[in-house]
Formats: structure tokens, sequence, C-alpha cells
């Protein structure tokens, strides 16, 4: 911590920077746990630098960035930080390893109404947690106090990843063809996406968060809807090291209808059999209590798939085995046909 830095006329206006200091100096320990073979330096720097991993032919970088959406305001409902990193992690990783990209690092960018360090430091440890999952490291960010922006105990999280494939390893679309299989792979609930319609249907601000349902297996609302997004990243990593696969879609904001279709050519189409999705229970609840129809929960939420993946029928058997291999609830749930509507539920 650097004692000698420290402006009074600043926290008069709501910025205390020596509380930035003790945040990264509560955080470093949990950064240590991400640090992999590309790291240089030591976060508190400028720039995060990372060493390029070396061996491919013609290495290719590919990026995502996302945040948790309103997911994080119950988190700051229920006075519990320690998960909601590790969704800011998911939504940028799951999205990379649709192209085939290895995670290589991430950073987080936290505003804040104030900064708390030991709130702030919680966050980051779910944070190291989602990069520990998904093999990351943590080589910098950004915690920024905003007074007047937002209250004090209100916060927002966002980051981004970069991950490396060699261009020739990159999930190829064109390949895709007639009676190829789509694959799910099971979500952990509602992950990070339509959180503001799940807060208009459980009317969070006034709802007892800590009550518990028989429908969600004795837990509760609030610990059902925290719990954090999957990360999919090394078991993916696994099936692309036997099986050539077609196409990986992350079933994030817009569900079914719009992100399966994103990962198949024109021509194509998926159909998917509505009978074999495992629904997962919090689905039908919201589902019941805010009158929503079948077909705007499939436009919506994952439905209990977190992320589909395409491979040929002859694939089908070794890919569930590595799957649920590597700790994956993964079944199938349709096939690719010629056809100009690029997805059907039946």
């Amino acid at each position: 911590m650097n004692i000698q830095s420290k402006s009074d006329s600043y926290a008069a206006a709501g910025v205390d920077i020596t509380a930035g200091y003790k945040s990264v100096e509560l955080m470093k320990a949990h950064i240590k746990r991400t640090k992999n073979e590309g790291c240089l330096d030591d976060v508190g720097g400028f720039g995060g630098c990372f060493g390029l991993p070396t061996g491919m032919e013609e290495p290719v970088l590919v990026s995502g960035t996302d945040g948790c959406g309103t997911k994080v305001k119950l988190a700051i409902l229920m006075d519990k930080h320690d998960t909601i990193g590790i969704d800011a992690v998911a939504m940028c990783v799951n999205d990379i390893i649709c192209c085939g990209a290895k995670p290589l690092f991430f950073l987080d960018y936290i505003a804040c109404g104030k900064n708390y360090p030991e709130k702030i430091a919680t966050i980051v440890g779910g944070v190291a947690e989602g990069c520990v999952q998904s093999g990351a490291a943590l080589i910098g960010g950004e915690t920024a106090e905003h007074p007047g922006l937002m209250p004090l105990e209100d916060y927002d999280l966002a980051g981004f990843a970069v991950g490396i494939v060699d261009k020739k390893k990159m999930i190829d679309n064109t390949t895709m063809a007639e009676g190829d299989v789509v694959i799910a792979l099971a979500s952990s609930g509602v992950h990070s996406n339509g959180f503001s319609l799940v807060r208009k249907v459980f009317d969070v601000d006034n709802a007892d968060l800590n009550k518990t349902y028989d429908e969600l297996g004795g837990k509760s609302l609030g610990e059902t809807l925290l719990t954090p997004t999957k990360i999919y990243v090394k078991s993916v990593l696994a099936l692309m090291n036997e099986i050539n696969v077609k196409a990986i879609s992350h079933i994030t904001g817009g569900g079914f209808y719009e992100n399966i279709p994103r990962s198949i050519p024109d021509g194509f189409g998926a159909k998917i059999e509505r009978s074999a999705v495992r629904v997962l229970p919090i689905f039908d609840l919201l589902a019941k209590t805010g009158n929503i129809s079948e077909r705007d929960m499939f436009n919506t939420f994952n439905m209990g798939v977190g992320m589909s993946i395409v491979v040929a029928k002859e694939d089908v058997e070794k890919s569930l085995e590595i799957l649920k291999a590597n700790g994956e609830d993964a079944y199938v749930i349709g096939e690719i046909l010629k056809s100009d509507d690029k997805i059907v539920i039946v």
C-alpha cells in the first residue's frame, strides 16, 4: 500500500483512494491462485502482461466481454458476494470456448458507490475461483468508486477474457451435415441472464429470499437464483482433443431461439425434442409464478441447458462418454436437418 498517496479533498467528495489500495492488498491472495505459465508480472502495474504460448502454426486470439446483468442485485439484496465473480468469468470464457479457444487471462471491472475493501476482495475472490475453474489467469482489473452515480452499497461487475486457438483447430460449422446430433450440457440454474424478468416475477425487492420451496428441493429462492453459472471450458477442451466438434452454442440471453441458430450455417436447422430437454425446477416455478408462455421461456432462459454441442452421429456415444467423464450431465436433445428454419422445438 502506498501510504504517501492520500487526498482528504477527494475523500470529502466521496472517493477514498486509500480504500482502493487496501482492496488490492486483500485480493492478492485470491489472484495468486490463478497464476499460470503465461503470467509475467504481479497485479498493480498499468497493464497486465502475459506471454503467448508457443507451438501453434497459426495462433488466433479470441476475446469476449460480458457482465452479470441484474443478477448483481440479488447478490446485493442477500449481501452475498462470493459467487457473483464466478458468473462474470463464466459469461466470458463460455463464449470464447464456442470458437474452440482456450482461455489465457481475464480482467475484471467493478464500479461501486463506495469501496468497501473487504467486500471488493470477496467479489474478486469469486472472480479468481472462476479463473481457476477455466484455467485463466487474473492479470489485472479496475475498481472505480462512483459516488453520486449509484447508491453506496451498490456495484456492478463486468470483465473480459482472451483465449487462443490454432486456426486449423477453430470450430468450423461448415462441416455440419444433415443427421448430425445436438448434445446438451446441463446448466446449474438460471446462470446470468433473464434476471430483469426473474426479479419482476418474484418481486425480489420485497420477497423473502430465504424462503424455501419444495419445488426447489428444499432450497431457498435466493440460494437457487444465486447459484453461479457453470463453466464448461475444461470439459469442452477435453472433448475437442478427441472429437471433431462441429458447433457450440452458449445458451444465454435469448435462450434456445437466439443462441442455437448462431452456430448453424445457412441451409440447416436444429430440431430440438422438447420432451428430451431436462428442464430445471426453477424454470417451472418461474413459468408458473409469472404466467410465462413456454415459447417465451425458451426464448429467454437456458431452461436447464447451458451449452449445446453438435457432433456427427457416429461420434455421439464417445462424446457423451468424454463429457460425463469430465463432470458434465450431457445428453442428446435433437438433430440437424436441412431446413430454412434455424431452429424448431417440437
